[in-house]
This record gives structure tokens, C-alpha cells and sequence, in this order.
């Protein structure tokens, strides 16, 4: 991992101690500025979870643990509604950063508008000079960096990530003696031979409603094999290999799907699947315990995309990375650092992902007995971390994107599917509208 400034404090722990503090003082001084400091490394620290309720009770047993081994800290764990995360920092950084947390829960999705704000601490150095320096996938690292706007700086420790995976009936492809999705010629040919419109049997389903133009991008770049989201200024979403296979995707659409398919989020597609007549369904890995619940481990498996070609490398679309942020306006950083590096270590970090069905970061957890009973997971983690793969890296730092990419262009893409607008001209519509945004975001920065 590249270092600013090519630091190399090693060595005596004292050192760096001595160093953090040194250089933290002289950040900081006494000019007003809301910088923080670097604290005792004692006391109390304030957590807020950027998912509480689903993930409160494994982020308790984590501080408990964390709190055993550093009795002179405690953590004050503050659930956040993962719906309300974003406008509960933003407030508090309207507020004049006062009531931010020391450490928060930070989704790639909304990272950049954090780090625009200046309320987040680099942490490249400290996590080089922890134990955590080389330890953790190198994706998930470069997802950060991207969405930070800094390739050189990280503003949050990733901590896990999601990964679009093609799941499939493994009964329905051996009585059908068909090979596993593992090349776009067996899926579209399994799309179509698992087709029974009569016993209303369906090859594929695909998501029609909200969500439809992310699961529509991983579609397409994995298809084309284009590896940048950007060519100099100007998106490749509409060069002609992504149109192309935008065209084949939305050409499945009521010739191997159900019609239903048209008003799908991601929810109706996964339930759809789960009752058990169609063949193969493209989501992540956040829906593989539904499948083993409808259809046991035997019936049921999960492969991370294919490559666009035999032999080529595997192009896949960046999934939102989880991580942990530590706040510049945190006056205790030495403590908060020490409950980041506690839960980014590889028993911590193996610990969380197993509940919440995640890939870790932590690149030593990839070993253990969970993962290699998750096919699937086992899977998404040996593709992310295959220095072959690529990864797509979509602009998460423009504050245009979700609207972009969801909802002013939704309804569309439910034209491209019902005939009503071109596959070229959904592209070229959102291409443009891309464009704009980065040429307005690289003129304010």
C-alpha cells in the first residue's frame, strides 16, 4: 500500500505513540480549529453503527470483547437507522462537528460527501503503522481511495463488501444437464432452455423497479469487459460494447423472465426466485440465506460473474465497501483508533461479516471454517482479491450519482424494457447527464 510521504515509523510502539502526538499538537494548536486531538487513549469514546438494529447485537458481543482486552476504554454504541445515517452526520457537521461520534460506520455510498465536509481523519499512516498494514484486500482499499477523491489517501478502513453473484438452481441445471453460469454462453443458453412459459417455469428474473440500473451496469461491464468507468472525462457507459450488452440483458426481459419483473426491487426479485420456478437470478451475496431457507444448500449455488470472454479477467462493478471512519473532531483519536484497528482485525472482522453474510477485509479471515462452508462468499472473496480482477469503480463521490443512477432514470430503463426507448438511447441519456456532473465536480475540486 503506498504511504504518504514515505513514512517509515516502525519499530519502538513508543515511537509512534510520541510521533501521533507530536504531530497531532502541532495540527491541532490552539488557533479554534475543530481538528480534535489525539487524547489519552483512555476513557470514553462514542460508536455510532451506520446499520443499527440488523447489526446491533453482533457490534455488542465486538465491544464487549474490545472493552475486556482495553479495560481503561469504554465505547458508547449509538445504533443509527441505516436510512437515516447520511443526514444524521451531515447534521451534526452543520451543527459545528461537536456531536459527531469519535469512530461512525462509513458506506463508500455517501463517504465522499463526508470527506468533501472535512470531517473525517486520513488513515493511511495509521493503519500502514498498525496491524492492519497489508492486511487488507486490496479492492476494497482501492474502492476507498477512489470514493474519497484522493487515490493517494484513505478516509476509512473498509471493513467489508457486497459483490454481485449469479445464483442458480443447481436441481433444475443437472435435470436439464446444463453447465453452471459460468460463461455468458451458458447463462443466456440456460435462460432460455429453463423457459417453460406454459408451466409458468422462467429462465432468469431481473429487476425492473427500484435498483434496476445497478444490477443493469454489473450486467453490462461484466458482459463488455470494459475495466474504467471513465475514459479521460467521458463515462464508457454508452461506449458501443455496454450498449451491446445492455441489448442482450433487456432482450431476456418476458421472453425468459416473468412480465412481473417490470415492477421488481430487489425484495419481489428475491422472493420470486424463492418460490421456486425460475432457474437463475443476479443480486449479491446479501440474499443468500433466503436462498438456502427456500431451497437448501443442494439446490442452491452462487458464482461471482463471468469474465466477458474465456480467459479474459473478470470486470466487476464496484459494490458499496463498509468501513470504519475515524472524526477529526474526535478529542480521544489514540482510543478511537484503538477500537477501528480491534474490529478491523481478522477475528473481529471475520466475526462480523459471518453475521452479516458479508466478504471481509481482513484478508486473514479468508481461511476460516465460515467462509469455506459459503461457497459462494469463498467465492466473491477469491475474485475480488485475484489481482486479475478488475474493478469498476462507479462515481460515488459525485453528488449528482444517486439521482443519476436511480431515480430520474429509473422510470426510464422500464421503457428500454418495454420497447419504448433504445438501449443506445437509456445510455447515451445517462451518459450525458454523467458527464455533466463530473465536469461540475472536477470545477469545485
Amino acid at each position: 500500500m503506498p504511504r504518504k510521504g514515505g513514512k517509515a515509523v516502525r519499530g519502538v510502539a513508543a515511537v509512534a505513540v510520541t510521533l501521533a502526538l507530536a504531530l497531532s499538537a502541532t495540527a491541532c494548536g490552539d488557533d479554534g480549529s475543530n481538528s480534535g486531538s489525539e487524547g489519552s487513549g483512555k476513557g470514553k469514546i462514542v460508536f455510532w453503527d451506520n446499520n443499527g438494529g440488523p447489526r446491533t447485537a453482533i457490534w455488542k458481543q465486538i465491544i464487549a470483547k474490545f472493552e475486556k482486552k482495553y479495560p481503561d476504554i469504554e465505547v458508547e454504541y449509538v445504533p443509527i437507522p441505516i436510512a437515516d445515517v447520511q443526514s444524521k452526520y451531515d447534521t451534526a457537521i452543520q451543527g459545528g462537528g461537536d456531536s459527531l461520534p469519535d469512530v461512525g460506520g462509513v458506506g463508500t455510498a455517501y463517504l465522499a460527501n463526508l470527506v468533501a465536509q472535512d470531517a473525517l481523519e486520513p488513515v493511511t499512516d495509521r493503519v500502514q503503522d498498525s496491524s492492519l498494514g497489508g492486511k487488507l484486500v486490496k479492492n476494497m482499499v482501492d474502492s476507498v481511495r477512489s470514493v474519497g477523491g484522493d487515490d493517494k489517501e484513505m478516509f476509512s478502513v473498509p471493513t467489508s463488501a457486497n459483490q454481485g453473484t449469479l445464483w442458480y438452481r443447481t436441481d433444475l441445471f443437472q435435470a436439464k444437464g446444463l453447465d453452471a453460469p459460468t460463461s455468458w454462453d451458458n447463462f443466456y443458453k440456460a435462460a432460455e432452455e429453463l423457459t417453460d412459459k406454459g408451466g409458468n417455469k422462467f429462465g432468469f428474473t431481473l429487476r425492473g423497479g427500484a435498483g434496476s440500473i445497478a444490477q443493469a451496469m454489473e450486467m453490462m461491464y461484466a458482459q463488455s469487459g470494459i475495466t474504467t468507468f471513465w475514459d479521460g472525462d467521458k463515462t464508457t457507459l454508452n461506449d458501443p460494447r455496454n450498449v451491446a450488452a445492455l441489448e442482450r440483458y433487456v432482450g431476456l426481459y418476458k421472453k425468459v423472465t416473468p412480465a412481473a419483473d417490470l415492477n421488481n426491487d430487489f425484495t419481489k426479485m428475491v422472493a420470486q426466485f424463492d418460490q421456486g420456478d425460475i432457474g437463475m437470478l443476479q443480486h449479491n451475496l446479501g440474499s443468500y440465506t433466503d436462498h438456502l431457507k427456500a431451497f437448501g444448500k443442494d439446490k442452491i449455488a452462487g458464482v461471482p460473474m463471468p469474465p466477458s470472454a474465456d480467459g479474459q479477467p473478470r470486470t466487476i462493478v464496484s459494490n458499496p465497501v463498509d468501513g470504519l471512519g475515524l472524526f477529526k473532531a474526535s478529542e480521544n483519536k489514540a482510543a478511537a483508533w484503538k477500537f477501528i484497528e480491534f474490529a478491523a482485525s481478522a477475528e473481529m472482522n471475520s466475526l462480523w461479516n459471518q453475521d452479516v453474510g458479508a466478504i471481509p477485509a481482513n484478508v486473514d479471515a479468508a481461511d476460516d471454517a465460515w467462509i469455506k462452508q459459503a461457497p459462494p462468499t469463498k467465492a466473491a472473496l477469491e475474485s475480488l482479491s485475484d489481482p486479475r480482477t478488475k474493478v469498476v469503480q462507479l462515481p460515488y463521490y459525485l453528488p449528482d450519482w444517486n439521482t443519476i443512477s436511480k431515480a430520474d432514470n429509473e422510470p426510464n430503463f422500464q421503457k428500454v424494457l418495454l420497447g419504448k426507448m433504445t438501449a443506445k438511447e437509456f445510455c447515451d441519456k445517462v451518459a450525458d447527464e454523467l458527464n455533466k456532473a463530473q465536469a461540475d465536480w472536477k470545477q469545485h475540486h
